[in-house]
């Protein structure tokens, strides 16, 4: 059976007990050993003052892209809101430089729907039943309109930009990484600059969303390929691929849509101990969903029972992480690739002990049918 290309999404966890040293040392070892293991990406997260290591993706990218050898590396996803065009391009242009034709460039635009939301202007939530497709379930949308409306997000934003300073539209921000990147930018005022480094990077440009809205279509509309969180959003997955789909025009970089989608998975030798693994998931979830912002990652042996109002909260999270043996999570993800049509699948895993991570992911790509590297 050919399968589609598996890729890997770290946020750089912190485990409870552990420190931020120790993330960022399992990072570079997971890098390492999934390249051996025949992963096709190494993708890393953008999240701030939380117990999770990936606050400076450039950076980041940068280090594994040094540690590895072959493995395409990038960001998953620059949160461009907080950042101006000309430093993106600038930063993933210097790793380019040195690592060429191995870098994606991924870009969110989280920065830009927390100030839509504070201004009364952010896009409705879809609102459904759950529905089952190909055996995979996209359950009812989380309705997160509180979340990002939340004190501890507010400030996080706060902190992240600038005084006074506002977020530009997504879509102009894309279009001024665009011009540096193929050496054409030039201020309003028609002074053209060059970004050294940057011009000409040889990096690939992705754009990811959560739902049918803006992300989305920008995506499809300039023919750039697209990623679904369904690790984040599960309920709106579908409608993220159909408004991509919908919107896409080829371009240079695409005859015809290219969608990639992620899922929240952990396997082990067998379902038993992966639910074991696994269970520590929901206590971890609901420090987000309650405003909190991530806890360092629990220890299921004394992890506290959620109650019933906690579950609640994180129900559609944790029926949506695939779970079990790596064939147990290989169907799960069989499943999900049927249902949305991806062109690849991205899985990010998370559990108390780096070794358990390491083994979720050698199981899985062996599984999967990687092409383990000669060494």
């Amino acid at each position: 059976m050919t399968r589609v290309p598996l890729n890997v999404l770290d946020l750089s966890p912190i485990s409870e007990g552990s420190t931020v040293q120790q993330a960022l040392r399992n990072t570079l070892d997971l890098a390492r050993q999934t390249e051996e293991w025949g992963y096709a990406r190494y993708w890393v997260a953008e999240h701030h003052f939380v117990a999770a290591a990936s606050s400076s993706p450039a950076v980041l990218v940068g280090l594994i892209a040094a540690a590895t050898n072959r493995i395409r590396v990038g960001s998953a996803a620059v949160q461009i809101g907080h950042h101006t065009a000309a430093s993106v391009v600038e930063s993933f242009g210097t790793v380019d430089a040195l690592y060429p034709g191995r870098i994606d460039l991924g870009i969110g635009r989280s920065g830009q729907r927390r100030a839509e939301a504070l201004a009364g202007k952010d896009r409705p939530e879809p609102e459904h039943e759950e529905k089952v497709v190909e055996g995979t379930l996209f359950p009812k949308p989380f309705q997160s309109g509180k979340l990002i409306l939340s004190e501890r997000l507010r400030a996080s934003g706060d902190v992240l930009q600038q005084p006074h300073a506002e977020a530009p539209d997504f879509e102009d921000q894309l279009s001024d990484i665009v011009d540096f990147l193929r050496g054409d930018f030039s201020t309003p005022s028609g002074v053209q600059l060059t970004a050294t480094p940057g011009t000409g990077a040889d990096v690939e440009l992705w754009l990811f969303g959560s739902s049918g809205g803006q992300s989305a279509q920008v995506a499809g509309a300039r023919g750039l390929p697209f990623v679904a969180n369904y690790h984040v959003s599960p309920g709106t997955t579908l409608e993220a691929v159909e408004a991509y789909r919908a919107a896409f025009v080829p371009s240079a970089t695409l005859d015809e849509p290219y969608v990639v989608v992620s899922a929240d998975v952990v396997a082990a030798e067998s379902d038993s101990e992966a639910e074991y693994l696994a269970s520590s998931f929901g206590q971890w979830v609901h420090s987000i969903r309650s405003g909190h912002g991530a806890i360092p990652y629990p220890d299921p042996k004394t992890a506290e029972p959620l109650t019933d109002e906690q579950q609640v909260l994180v129900a559609d999270r944790v029926a949506t992480q695939f779970v079990g043996s790596a064939a147990t999570v290989a169907e799960k993800l069989d499943g999900l690739q049927k249902a949305t049509g991806a062109d690849e699948l991205v899985v990010t895993t998370i559990t108390h002990d780096h070794a358990d991570r390491l083994r979720s992911y050698e199981l899985l790509g062996k599984e999967w049918g990687l092409p383990r590297l000669r060494v």
